[in-house]
């Protein structure tokens, strides 16, 4: 028998509108408890307020200049941040029109976006806005799987909110751009700037602005450097969607669109950029002040990651001039040296006994101090083994004037080469204040890492006479007019604990008559410096030395007078600020204050100075240095001067006209080349020679080129014509200011001398 199917109960229409609003609803109530369960901290903690306002980002230390130019950084990341009122409005524009059409109008999350990414899987553009990524960059490690992806994205929602109500749309935008990471150690829009453009954020033009927007898609995808036809391709894009967003027209983005991708690409580093030799001091001496900070303070602060912001002293434009004057003069110099070297058999170096015993023994030295030597030592490699390394070409990049150059030599030959290159120190100081403007440590700290400012110290020759002419100035009241015998002097055995009878020579071996002070100075006379030492003895020279800063030992013994002692420029340089400053002297300073990365002063810096002398009686020596630049061994400086010299003529284009006070000094064989120069409110010290003493220019035409008027007082004339191109550099073109009332002395003496102006080879070591 059949069975009657039993009807199906037909649902009731109430159960189908729930049923169909749990559906609808399902996916907003779902949403809204996975951003409970997120803001509850289940499935990982979020930053707190605090942690927002102050994210653990690591911070680069600036050096910043005088003029407010930023020097270098150090860092971990080299990541700079500036406010929004530091950027061009075009970057804000930009980045807008192209990552968030909407930024000004949601508070954090697009919904509209959202659900657009959401429909087209993405493919017509993603559903993050500005601040989700900004979210994520500074709170969200990397993703190790989808599930902890989706995770995030929560969280990211929630600190997007956050931020969004901590901060206003321009403050998001700058720290937007500041967390980017633009590649080559260029991390926020400070660095990239500097890096890409050589400018600051505020300076960038709207095509230098749409590049860094470019980049925020991807830096690696597009990196201008790598991928400049790529990277031009999306920059373009950037302009349409800035007139899709009415910011420009179609007829701007059209001719922005045939600009050529153009940039000024100066990456960062420490080898690279303006004073590297000063910032690798600076590196020292921070870590120093950082150790004594925390032990005063107990709080701990980090150099690399800290923000903290260092303001110098240094002058960039000055340290600019510095350094192109150093290229300018030392590249010609190394040329004519290369020229001579080229004829002597062992090349730079010049022995008048055993030359080839002494430069094996140099080379040996040398060789032994490389990383190669030291490496194959290691690994137990005999001597012979070694020196066939050595002996045996390789290619290799060397440094030249010119530029890098790729060759192929021995590393020994590369060593030799070294030896015969000419290094330079420079440092330049403000004598009121100590301020140091300018410091030049050699030619390229890529290639020289010791600094020929502080750490080199070498015979200082006549450029150590001033101490002796201030002491006897000091203790007999000696006038610079003072007519002196110019005859040799011998300081017997047994005065000031000599144990032999020291007679030295003038350079050309000329005597007789007299001269006065000022001009036996500018022409360094021996003879007559002999003389004053013989009034004064060591001991007074000694002490007013130091006195005016100088703090390394010097032997109480009268070869002194000629310079036979080794110093430093900076040291030099600091002490000849007593007579600029009348009589006062003044430790060089290099930093002003410290800040941390909040803008809070840590500390504030003044030099230590005091009163060595009176102000006439630094005015005296000042006159008596003044002769050296009007009828002495800096006399080229004055003049369209043409000499000649053993058939050779060289013109001194300079033509100063202003009050200069001035020494030259110039070692045994022209080994080091000196010239300190004053103006009322800068004095600037440059030394010139080769690595190893025995490396110099030697007799001949070399004595002509060795001289410090001919290898560092062009220095000096190039990068004051550089300064004074620029009046608002402020270097004083006024006469030194001379004291009221009278000075006691006669100051104002004419020479008295026959010789020839400026032909004093000043060559002070004893022979």
């Amino acid at each position: 028998m059949a069975t009657t199917p039993t009807p199906k109960k037909p649902r009731s229409f109430r159960k189908q509108v729930i049923w169909t609003i749990v559906a609808i609803t399902s996916p907003v109530w779902g949403l809204t408890l996975m951003l409970s369960l997120t803001v509850a901290e289940v499935f990982y903690p979020l930053p707190n307020i605090e942690q927002i306002a102050n994210p653990d980002t690591k911070l680069a230390t600036q050096i910043i200049s005088e003029d407010d130019e930023v020097l270098g950084t150090f860092y971990r990341e080299n990541r700079t941040t500036a406010t929004y009122e530091e950027l061009t409005p075009w970057l804000g524009k930009a980045l807008v029109a192209t990552e968030d059409e909407r930024f000004y109008s949601h508070s954090g999350v697009d919904a509209e976006a959202l659900i657009r990414a959401v429909a087209y899987l993405g493919s017509k553009g993603g559903g993050s806005t500005l601040t989700q990524q900004l979210a994520k960059m500074q709170f969200s490690e990397p993703a190790t799987n989808l599930i902890q992806r989706i995770m995030q994205k929560f969280g990211e929602w929630v600190i997007a909110v956050r931020l969004e109500r901590l901060y206003t749309k321009e403050e998001i935008i700058a720290l937007y751009l500041n967390q980017l990471d633009f590649l080559y150690q260029a991390v926020g829009i400070n660095s990239a700037a500097r890096t890409y453009f050589n400018k600051k954020p505020i300076d960038l033009n709207i095509e230098e602005a749409a590049v860094f927007v470019a980049m925020a898609k991807n830096p690696s995808l597009y990196n201008p450097k790598r991928y400049p036809e790529r990277t031009k391709l999306r920059r373009d894009q950037v302009f349409v969607q800035m007139v899709r967003n009415g910011m420009i027209t179609e007829e701007e983005k059209d001719s922005l669109q045939e600009i050529p991708l153009q940039l000024n690409f100066r990456p960062q580093s420490h080898n690279a950029g303006l004073a590297p030799y000063f910032r690798e001091y600076l590196r020292g001496y921070m870590k120093d002040w950082i150790m004594n900070y925390e032990k005063r303070t107990g709080r701990e602060l980090d150099l690399y990651s800290g923000g903290l912001k260092i303001y110098t002293t240094i002058n960039a434009e000055m340290q600019e001039n510095a350094e192109e004057a150093v290229q300018e003069h030392m590249s010609n110099l190394q040329r004519v040296f290369d020229i001579i070297k080229e004829d002597r058999k062992y090349g730079p170096f010049y022995f008048d006994e055993d030359p080839a015993g002494n430069v094996k023994a140099i080379l040996d030295r040398a060789m032994k101090n490389t990383q190669r030597y030291r490496g194959l030592k290691k690994k137990g490699a005999s001597m012979d083994s070694i020196r066939d390394v050595f002996n045996t070409k390789i290619p290799m990049t060397v440094f030249t004037w010119q530029g890098d150059k790729d060759t192929v030599m021995s590393p020994m030959d590369s060593i030799m080469y070294y030896k015969g290159l000419y290094q330079v120190g420079l440092m330049s100081v403000e004598p009121q204040t100590g301020f140091v403007k300018a410091w030049v440590g050699g030619n390229d700290y890529q290639y020289f890492k010791y600094d020929h400012v502080k750490q080199g110290k070498r015979q200082v020759g006549s450029t150590f006479k001033p101490f002796v002419y201030a002491t006897a100035i000091l203790e007999k009241n000696y006038s610079p007019c003072l007519q002196v015998p110019n005859a040799k002097i011998c300081i017997e055995k047994g005065e000031f604990g000599l144990l032999e009878d020291w007679c030295p020579s003038n350079s050309d071996d000329k005597y007789g008559g007299t001269k006065s002070l000022k001009h036996a100075l500018a022409n360094s006379t021996n003879t007559v410096t002999t003389f004053l030492m013989k009034q004064v003895g060591p001991r007074p020279v000694i002490r007013l030395a130091k006195q005016m800063g100088i703090k390394e030992d010097i032997p109480e013994a009268p070869s002194i007078a000629l310079g036979t002692v080794d110093l430093s420029v900076y040291d030099m340089v600091g002490s000849y600020t007593t007579f600029a400053n009348k009589g006062r002297y003044v430790e060089p300073i290099m930093v002003t204050r410290i800040e941390d990365k909040n803008g809070t002063v840590l500390e504030e810096f003044t030099p230590e100075t005091r009163q060595v002398m009176s102000d006439k009686d630094a005015y005296i020596i000042l006159k008596l240095l003044m002769g050296v630049t009007e009828d002495g061994t800096g006399m080229r400086l004055r003049h369209d001067y043409i000499k000649y010299r053993e058939n050779v003529v060289t013109g001194y284009p300079y033509e100063f006209t202003n009050e200069i006070a001035g020494k030259t000094g110039t070692t045994q064989n022209q080994s080091d080349g000196w010239f300190m120069g004053a103006v009322p409110n800068l004095i600037t010290g440059v030394w010139a020679g080769c690595e190893d003493r025995a490396a110099h220019f030697g007799g001949g035409l070399g004595t002509y080129y060795g001289q410090g008027a001919t290898a560092a007082l062009p220095i000096w004339a190039v990068y004051m014509k550089k300064n004074y191109a620029n009046p608002e550099l402020g270097i004083s073109q006024e006469p030194f200011e001379r004291p009221k009332g009278d000075l006691g002395v006669d100051v104002d003496c004419v020479p008295t001398s026959f010789d020839f102006p400026g032909e004093g080879d000043d060559f002070d070591e004893e022979l």
